[in-house]
């Protein structure tokens, strides 16, 4: 097969570097998820500021020469960090929680930059319902792709259905559009790649495997938990008060597991003990017990008992592992697969 084989958006493949909060995917692993062909994204700050967005921009194309991109939480101020990502012409811009209107995608692509929606299953009685009416807005907006986030994933994930039985449903839903529908949710592997590409998706967003690569700015306590543990769990105890509504899927490590069952569903962050501090995009920050932080690598304090998002595919992750190591990997195994296992079916 070709070297472009799945490429989606002029990228060589269809592999997206998830955005990992709150600056776990800084300039070094877009860099080294953009050298290996696919789609590194910058998660950019929850407030304003343009000035170190722009400090990022240019720090990640100190490293690498090739296209990139950048994510913004619609749910947080965002204008002037837009603004830059659209002045600094990048390749990406990836939008997820909240609507982002064909007026807006027109003022993207007017600058050059292609737009990926991250649409997810609002919960209800009817979970796939949310999806699918946030796809066909993506799709009417005139996005340039759709990533479907399935239950599976880690981080916040408001969604209630699987990422496979709701896979298949919105890419009939923007078959008409040749819009490329991206998988995300528990996929870590080749195998889970194939398996996207069966179903109908174009590429693969994944987000807990690149957290555990050298190039992620993740603590490296919580690296390490993600190649020791397995289990994780869906819960809305973390970042109540800073993003309430918003139920999140992590670890499931000891401190999670003692307090899971003994937490008032009216408890937040808000009242409780500060167990250590960190520097967030320049910023130096408290975290509380049970705020939505996980800790990046300047992370000091009781580490051990702060959010470690983990999407349900934890398990398969052996090792950490450079950021280009694991596309190398998802492509070479995705192959094999399709080669050594479909194509004998008749």
């Amino acid at each position: 097969m070709a070297s472009g084989w799945r490429g989606i958006l002029g990228f060589d493949y269809g592999i997206v570097q998830a955005p990992l909060g709150p600056d776990i995917s800084g300039p070094e692993l877009a860099a080294a998820v953009a050298d290996a062909g696919a789609i590194g994204l910058l998660r950019l700050p929850d407030w304003p500021s343009p000035d170190r967005v722009r400090e990022l921009i240019r720090k990640t194309r100190s490293l690498t020469s090739r296209p990139f991109g950048a994510a913004i939480v619609l749910a947080f101020p965002h204008e002037e960090n837009l603004r830059v990502v659209l002045e600094e012409k990048l390749a990406v811009l990836q939008v997820y929680w909240g609507e982002f209107p064909r007026e807006r995608v027109e003022e993207a692509h007017r600058a050059g930059v292609k737009v990926l929606h991250q649409v997810r299953a609002i919960a209800s009685c009817r979970p796939a319902v949310g999806s699918l009416e946030e796809a066909a807005k993506a799709k009417e907006a005139g996005v340039d792709g759709i990533i479907v986030q399935g239950r599976e994933a880690g981080g916040h994930v408001i969604g209630q259905e699987g990422l496979f039985p709701l896979l298949p449903r919105v890419v009939d839903l923007v078959s008409d559009s040749g819009t490329p529908v991206i998988a995300a949710g528990g996929i870590v592997d080749g195998r889970g790649y194939a398996a996207a590409l069966a179903l109908g998706a174009q590429g693969v967003c994944l987000g807990t495997r690149f957290v555990a690569t050298e190039e992620s700015f993740a603590h490296p306590i919580y690296k390490q938990k993600l190649i020791e543990m397995s289990r994780t769990d869906y819960t809305n105890v973390f970042g109540r008060a800073r993003w309430p509504d918003a139920p999140q899927r992590v670890l499931e490590t000891p401190f999670y597991a003692g307090w899971k069952s003994n937490l008032s569903d009216q408890e937040t962050e808000e009242s409780q003990p500060i167990i250590g501090h960190s520097i967030i995009h320049g910023m130096h920050k408290d975290i509380r017990r049970f705020a939505g932080t996980v800790p990046n690598a300047t992370a000091t304090g009781d580490i051990s008992s702060m959010a470690m998002y983990a999407g349900q595919g934890v398990g398969l992750i052996k090792e950490i592992i450079p950021a280009g190591e694991v596309v190398k990997r998802l492509v070479s195994e995705a192959k094999d697969v399709i080669r050594e296992r479909l194509s004998d079916l008749k």
